[in-house]
């Protein structure tokens, strides 16, 4: 659980750091925004699932502005931030059924999903960053080291 909580604490410093940037900039790159977005309704998308609800009527892609991104962020840590608070080392052992975006079913652990979600969105973000200096706008320190320096 140690490690969950530092990755979280990571993920969600890492995504307030690309929305503050992104609003700083004004950017309008849609293909940067739209891999923010794609990011957030990932995590939501998986938070639902280990809830144990049906995510089918939610999207993974969209057209997501800043404005909602701001939103997803706050919702986003603050739904984590209660589950990890109510986990065990135990909990993450536990198995979640669900059905992915194509309508396979699947079952993981709840410490596999965290791991994905934390992961996911660093890959993502790297991507972001590769975009911004494709646009000649610098990157976004977002290294696990430089958060805990």
């Amino acid at each position: 659980m140690k490690t969950i909580l530092k990755m979280y604490k990571h993920l969600d410093w890492a995504n307030k750091r690309i929305l503050t940037y992104l609003q700083s900039t004004q950017t309008e790159s849609e293909s940067v925004i739209r891999l923010f977005s794609h990011i957030l309704l990932a995590e939501q998308i998986w938070y639902t699932r280990i809830m144990g609800e049906d995510s089918s009527c939610l999207h993974v892609w969209g057209d997501e502005d800043l404005d909602t991104c701001l939103v997803l962020v706050k919702e986003n840590e603050a739904r984590f931030s209660a589950l990890l608070n109510d986990l065990s080392d135990d909990d993450l052992q536990r198995e979640i059924s669900y059905t992915n975006t194509h309508g396979k079913q699947f079952v993981n652990t709840i410490g596999d999903i965290l791991t994905h979600v934390a992961l996911h969105g660093q890959h993502h973000r790297g991507q972001i960053n590769q975009r911004l200096r494709a646009d000649d706008l610098d990157p976004v320190g977002i290294d696990y080291i430089s958060m805990v320096r």
